[in-house]
Parts: structure tokens; sequence; C-alpha cells
């Protein structure tokens, strides 16, 4: 699909350069920056998810961690 986009004219010229030094396209490295870009903010949700999970499961850990003893029955009427 054929599309325009105003690039300032020293971005251009660099991105030409760049492209040419690396025996690409302009349009493929186009097409390879967004791709990039819209990946990425992916990639980071999933590691904000993936930090709010961890958070969440360290919140829910106890604090007591000793095994539990079975009460004796004055143990229970004790209290």
């Amino acid at each position: 699909m054929k599309t325009t986009i105003d690039v300032p004219d020293e971005v251009l010229i660099k991105a030409k350069v760049f492209a040419a030094a690396r025996r690409t396209t302009l349009r493929e490295m186009v097409v390879q920056g967004l791709r990039q870009v819209m990946d990425a903010p992916l990639a980071d949700e999933e590691k904000q998810r993936k930090a709010a999970i961890q958070r969440l499961l360290k919140a829910m850990q106890a604090g007591n961690t000793e095994p539990m003893v079975p009460l004796k029955r004055e143990e229970i009427y004790d209290r």
C-alpha cells in the first residue's frame, strides 16, 4: 500500500545514507522500524504484568511460615 509521510529533510537524508550503507531500502527500514515500535509496547506491558503478578504473589505469602501443630483439648478450651 502506498502512503505519504512528511519527514524532515535532515532525517530523510540520514535515513537514505543509513539504508545505502546497509544495502537495504528506505521502505524496508520504515517497515522494520514500524514493526519494532508496535511490538515494543507489548513487551513492556508483558513485563509490567509479570511484575504486578510477582508483587501480588509476594503480598499473598503468609508471614507466619511455622508448621501447624495440632492443639490438645485442654489448649483449645484454655483460650
